[in-house]
C-alpha cells in the first residue's frame, strides 16, 4: 500500500496525536532514569506507570497501550517481570520497545537480552552503534553504557537486526537513523552534545518512542516522530540555557518544558530530516 510522504508535518500530527490521547505507557526500566522517564512522558502528554513487580507486570501491560523495556539496571526480578510483560503484551498486541542499554557490556546483561529476545521479538529497538551492533551480532567496543561507534558504522548492522528481528531499529547518536525491515531508511540530525551530558535522556527517547508508537500503528514512523521531537526540543533546550548562562543541570529542567511547550512552527521549520527510502 502507497503510503502519504513522510514530512514534519506528519510528524507534527503524530505529536497531537499523543497530546490528545494521553496514552498509557507501561515502562520497567531503570533505577537511574525512571524519574525523568516518567517526567519526560508526562511532559510530552503521555501517562507513564513504572511498575516492574512481577505479580502486577501483566495486569499493567492489560491496561497500558505500549510497554517499554529498558534493561539499564538488571536483577533477576526485573529480568523476569519482563519476560513476563512482554509475553502479555504480544498477547494483547500492544507495541513493544527495547532500549538493550550496555548491551555487550557484561556476559550476564548478553544472556538477559538474548533472554528477551528469545521470547518474542520487539515492535522497535532502540539504542545507541555500539548497542545495536552488540545486538545484532557484530563486534562492537562498548565502554559501559555509552557508545564507542558511530551512527554511520552501525548502519549495516541496524538494517541487519530489523530484517532479522522484522522490527525497527532506530540507532542514537549526533545523527539519529531510523530503519526497518522493509527498507525504510530516515536521519534525523537535530539536538546538541549537551543532551548526552544529562542521564536519562537516551532512555528518554525509548520511552517517548512507547507514546508515539502507541497511537501511531506504522512504528517505523511512530519512531521517527519520538526521535524528531525529543532532537528539536533538545536543540532548543540547549540554546535556552546557555542564553541564561545556565549548564546540564538547568538544561534537565529546560528539556521537560521544551517536551511540554513545543509548538509546530518551531517543530516544522526546525526539524532536519532525510528520508531515504520509502514505500
Amino acid at each position: 500500500m502507497r503510503q502519504t510522504p513522510l514530512d514534519a508535518t506528519a510528524l507534527w500530527a503524530d505529536l497531537q496525536a499523543v497530546r490528545a490521547h494521553a496514552p498509557l505507557v507501561h515502562s520497567i526500566t531503570n533505577l537511574v532514569v525512571m524519574n525523568f522517564n516518567a517526567n519526560a512522558l508526562l511532559a510530552v502528554g503521555a501517562s507513564p506507570v513504572m511498575a516492574h513487580a512481577e505479580e502486577e507486570v501483566c495486569d499493567m501491560v492489560g491496561i497500558a497501550q505500549a510497554l517499554v523495556l529498558n534493561i539499564g539496571t538488571l536483577e533477576p526480578a526485573w529480568i523476569r517481570a519482563m519476560a513476563l510483560a512482554l509475553q502479555a503484551a504480544r498477547a494483547k498486541g500492544i507495541p513493544v520497545v527495547l532500549d538493550p542499554v550496555g548491551a555487550g557490556a557484561t556476559p550476564y546483561r548478553n544472556a538477559a537480552l538474548c533472554g528477551l529476545l528469545e521470547i518474542g521479538a520487539p515492535t522497535v529497538v532502540r539504542g545507541n552503534a555500539s548497542e545495536i551492533m552488540s545486538v545484532a551480532g557484530l563486534a562492537a567496543a562498548t565502554r559501559g553504557v555509552d557508545s564507542a561507534a558511530s551512527t554511520h558504522e552501525a548502519s549495516d548492522a541496524a538494517q541487519a537486526l530489523a530484517g532479522k528481528l522484522g522490527a525497527v531499529v532506530c540507532v542514537s547518536g549526533a545523527d539519529d537513523l531510523v530503519v526497518d525491515a522493509s527498507g525504510r531508511r530516515a536521519t534525523l540530525s537535530n539536538g546538541h552534545p549537551w543532551m548526552t551530558r544529562v542521564t536519562g535522556v537516551g532512555c528518554s527517547a525509548s520511552a517517548l518512542v512507547g507514546a508515539f508508537a502507541a497511537v501511531q500503528p506504522d512504528a517505523w514512523r511512530a519512531t521517527l516522530a519520538a526521535m524528531a521531537c525529543l532532537g528539536v526540543v533538545g536543540e532548543m533546550a540547549v540554546e535556552r540555557t546557555q542564553a541564561q548562562g545556565g549548564g546540564v543541570g538547568r538544561l534537565q529542567i529546560e528539556l521537560l518544558d521544551g517536551l511540554q511547550l513545543l509548538d509546530r512552527e518551531s517543530f516544522v521549520t526546525r526539524l532536519r530530516m532525510v528520508v531515504h527510502g520509502h514505500e
